[in-house]
């Protein structure tokens, strides 16, 4: 296990690079001077050549490159253009609105997934099973932007029907308990529907199996049956889903930190490339990636948990 956890860390290298070139590359194609951002819009050009020749602007893009992970390497990811404050800083502050985001997207994808995905199963042709698909299908098909909007005003805004106490706060996150269940809904829907179809899927292939109805054939409950056996055989699939749609939380954020108005990664993110703030978004999708990529290592990992014939090395 040790060995192949190292073997898999070494891997992870060169893709950090891979992301690294091409956040950088795609950054300096953006128009945009940031020196002029720096010197502002009156500014001499002489100016805005010395901010130039202090950032190294004008060194070949290649060369910018190698200092900005030099920098990378000792932990300094530059500064902010506009704030001129550390980005590490900048991230720190926002970092972990952004996991908790995605964390709690997750749990809930991953309850009403499961839950929704094994009563179809069991219930396959039935009506159940075809309500809870076509549900699946409309929670996959909904934009989460469109979403958002829609409940905040069935729940916040335009939410007269409730009571005072139950109207849920459409912006901000983490002062209350209603600040964070419609971004959580919002970005954790799609996320449900897809383990949903994944767990039917899965769970039909292993009903069938011939272990299935030998302990069937023992007298077992149907519901030990479900949960001890066939769940637990049916949930390698099911967890490189949760893995990617963790990944994908991280992405979606953008947009369900911008609608409801939470100073998470996204929105920073979002800020940082409208205001050509290149040390930012790199940063940014730098320490994104190398989240991403932890928590892929740590799917791998499950995999021998579930399944002990599994071999890693």
């Amino acid at each position: 296990m040790l060995k192949y956890i190292i073997r898999r860390v070494l891997q992870t290298i060169p893709v950090l690079i891979g992301v690294s070139i091409l956040v950088f590359s795609l950054m300096h194609l953006i128009p945009g001077n940031p020196a002029q951002i720096i010197a502002g819009e009156g500014a001499s050009e002489q100016t805005v050549r010395q901010i130039e020749e202090r950032l190294g602007l004008n060194d070949p893009i290649h060369i910018q490159y190698f200092n900005y992970m030099s920098g990378v390497l000792q932990g300094d990811l530059g500064n902010s253009v506009r704030s001129g404050r550390a980005v590490s800083d900048e991230i720190a502050a926002r970092f972990w609105v952004t996991v908790e985001l995605s964390f709690y997207a997750t749990v809930l994808a991953v309850f009403l997934g499961l839950m929704a995905g094994i009563i179809s199963a069991v219930r396959r042709y039935t009506v159940a099973d075809t309500a809870i698909m076509v549900i699946a299908l409309f929670g996959l098909s909904m934009p989460n932007f469109w979403l958002g909007l829609v409940l905040i005003d069935w729940f916040a805004i335009g939410g007269d029907w409730l009571p005072e106490w139950a109207k849920l706060r459409p912006s901000g996150w983490g002062d209350s308990w209603r600040q964070v269940i419609l971004p959580v809904i919002t970005l954790g829907t799609g996320g449900a529907a897809i383990i949903a179809r994944m767990t039917r899927s899965s769970m039909l292939e292993v009903i069938n199996q011939d272990y299935i109805r030998t302990a069937r054939a023992k007298g077992l409950t149907d519901r030990i049956v479900t949960y001890r056996h066939a769940l637990k055989n049916a949930l390698i699939p099911v967890v490189t889903v949760v893995g990617l749609e963790f990944g994908g939380f991280l992405g979606g954020a953008v947009l369900t930190e911008t609608i409801f108005a939470i100073n998470g990664m996204g929105r920073l993110t979002v800020q940082a490339i409208t205001q050509r703030d290149f040390p930012i978004v790199q940063g940014a999708v730098l320490v994104l990636s190398v989240l991403f990529v932890f928590v892929n290592l740590i799917v791998d990992i499950s995999y021998k948990l579930l399944n002990k014939r599994i071999d890693l090395n």
